[in-house]
């Protein structure tokens, strides 16, 4: 499997109201941290996510993750 681009070795904390989103799972995206299309010919696809309430979440933004969409700081170990 292909590698993901790194969007940014942080993360995006956001406050999200209830719904669902696409989290861009390949890193090419112009609207990061969500899917714009930007995978399509590649290997990577969105992961849906849904939120049944308003909420503050560390969205993950290398794409290294363990628990994606949320950063678990795995950004800390990039080179």
């Amino acid at each position: 499997m292909s590698e993901p681009t790194v969007a940014a070795k942080n993360a995006m904390i956001m406050e999200l109201e209830a719904g669902d989103y696409y989290w861009c799972a390949c890193g090419r995206s112009e609207k990061q941290p969500f899917c714009d299309g930007s995978h399509k010919g590649t290997e990577f696809t969105p992961l849906k996510f849904t939120l049944d309430k308003k909420k503050t979440v560390p969205m993950c933004m290398c794409r290294h993750t363990k628990r994606p969409p949320y950063c678990d700081g795995e950004h800390s170990k990039l080179g």
